[in-house]
């Protein structure tokens, strides 16, 4: 008999992607209360995994493997909450509203509607909400315009003209 052959799967698009810094002063104390609920949960997820590991043979056992599985999930997140919070640098909108910045509401006029938009760090979009990334493309066009300026976005089958009316 052959070997069983492991497909290989080439990583995905968003796999080796370095997290965004930029973070919100309440989406940091967010992390730092994940972190900290983490951290607490850990020593009774790893007593779980000792008193399934009593129960003798671990191919045998499922809660064994389940348990020890959380506590890898737990250890991985925890590791990955660290080094965000560790890089992460606070978004100080500037006062100045002569210019888009990260950290700014921009109110903008398009097809006829008018739309306000956020512009944050990545890890903080939420478009239904108007909270738009600067590394997005409606983001990256506005960051560094003026109130008046025009800027035309190409979206995935048109383009669009925004027109900025007011930066707060």
């Amino acid at each position: 008999m052959t070997g069983v052959q492991t497909p290989y799967r080439k990583p995905g698009k968003f796999s080796q992607m370095k997290n965004d810094p930029l973070l919100t002063k309440g989406k940091f104390e967010e992390l730092k209360n994940k972190l900290e609920k983490l951290r607490n949960s850990r020593p009774k997820q790893a007593e779980e995994v000792a008193r399934l590991a009593e129960l003798g043979d671990f191919s045998e056992n499922v809660a064994y493997q389940y348990a020890k599985g959380r506590l890898r999930g737990i250890n991985q997140s925890i590791l990955n909450l660290e080094k965000q919070l560790q890089e992460a640098e606070i978004i100080n909108p500037e006062k100045q509203t002569n210019s888009v910045q990260i950290g700014h509401r921009v109110t903008v006029v398009f097809d006829s509607k008018q739309k306000t938009y956020e512009i944050l760090g990545s890890s903080e979009t939420d478009p239904q909400k108007g909270v738009i990334s600067y590394n997005s493309p409606i983001g990256g066009a506005l960051v560094g315009r003026k109130v008046g300026d025009v800027v035309t976005v190409k979206l995935a089958n048109k383009e669009v003209e925004y027109k900025i009316i007011k930066i707060q």
